[in-house]
């Protein structure tokens, strides 16, 4: 047979079993909520937190860190230096579970330090005191350093426990990275919040394996989220053309990429004809076509009662907020909420209860009752 038949049969194929497993995604009959503008005019707003006085840090992806406060954004000094290429950049910010007693700020960028030319995905923590960064401790450095300008991953999450978890894609060379656990990239990671390495993490006393490694077999997560109710930590990741995934992280789980994928290549030619193999994780949910997700958040706040319990993903493909109703780790439902608002790139709740959302290209905006 043809070559190019077989190419075309195999994406149909493909794409058709996919979507006998994905639900449509659904229009709301009348939402009752809208969105507010409230810090205006950002390029690419990667990862935004909230201090306890309720003003916002976010990260710029080109380099910058704005604290919003009072209605006025104040730009931050002695902030890393970042290797601004691609899908790199200043990436994602978290706070430690313990903030208002120790000040310790989190953040993921990338950075040029260390082996080889271009860059790789950090980990570095700071205090804040005024308009400046200080005690800043870089935590973990992936190498070597790629000019490659995709993958970066480099969200950021503690689970109960207080451990810190953080993603760095496959940095585009998938043959190599995610099924090596001596080599970095295409993993997700776990460290004490201090940067040292816990010694049961899973291949801690492998020879030669990046000890800091938790999971593997992934391409690039840039959702990740500690479950409100159970404490599990949850990803989505980028797939190619299709068959981007929701993932459970569980220690030492190879997540399957590229050996097993619901994706094609985009050339429209298959990578593997393997959507299944023992000692490989299946994705609890994946989309068919790709949504290309960016940050998600549960929602766990009494102001939206008809949302609490569902899990928010932004779609930076078809720019819309996505609303999935889960029930016993199955997605039963999918609403498209905000449709056209624009890349939609970050999602937060916030102490007060409010969600507010990251837009290329307009900024954050927070979603109110009509």
């Amino acid at each position: 047979m043809n070559k190019f038949i077989v190419y075309i049969f195999f994406s149909f194929t493909l794409f058709s079993c996919a979507q006998s497993k994905d639900n449509e995604i659904k229009a709301p009959e009348n939402l009752e909520y809208k969105t507010e503008l409230v810090v205006p005019d950002l390029s690419i707003p990667w990862g935004m937190v909230f201090l306890p006085d309720g003003s916002m840090l976010i990260t710029e992806k080109s380099g910058t860190l704005i604290h919003f406060i009072n209605g006025e954004k104040k730009i931050i000094k002695n902030t890393p230096e970042i290797y601004n290429r691609g899908q790199g950049g200043f990436l994602d910010i978290e706070l430690h579970p313990d903030y208002k007693n120790n000040g310790w700020i989190y953040f993921s960028f990338a950075s040029e330090t260390g082996n080889g030319s271009g860059g790789n995905t950090a980990i570095m923590r700071a205090r804040l005191s005024g308009d400046s960064l200080v005690e800043n401790e870089l935590l973990y450095k992936a190498e070597p350093n790629s000019t490659r300008g995709q993958h970066f991953g480099s969200r950021i999450e503690f689970d109960p426990q207080g451990y810190l978890y953080f993603s760095i894609g496959d940095r585009g060379d998938r043959d190599v990275n995610p099924q090596d656990i001596t080599k970095d990239c295409g993993k997700i990671y776990r460290l004490h919040d201090d940067g040292n390495i816990p010694a049961d993490n899973p291949f801690y006393n492998e020879p030669d394996a990046k000890k800091a490694i938790f999971s593997y077999g992934h391409r690039n997560p840039q959702g990740m989220i500690r479950h409100p109710s159970t404490g599990d930590i949850w990803t989505h990741e980028h797939g190619p053309q299709g068959g981007d995934e929701i993932n459970i992280i569980k220690k030492g789980a190879n997540y399957g990429w590229p050996v097993i994928t619901y994706g094609i290549n985009y050339s429209g030619t298959p990578i593997t004809e393997t959507t299944e193999k023992e000692g490989m994780e299946q994705p609890l949910y994946y989309w068919v076509p790709s949504i290309a997700p960016s940050g998600m958040d549960f929602v766990s706040s009494d102001r939206y009662p008809d949302w609490k319990g569902n899990l928010l993903v932004g779609s930076l493909k078809f720019q819309y907020l996505e609303r999935m109703i889960i029930k016993n780790n199955q997605v039963t439902e999918r609403i498209k909420l905000f449709d056209g608002i624009g890349r939609l790139r970050n999602i937060k709740q916030a102490p007060d209860g409010y969600i507010y959302i990251a837009v290329e290209n307009e900024g954050i905006f927070k979603i109110v009752p009509k």
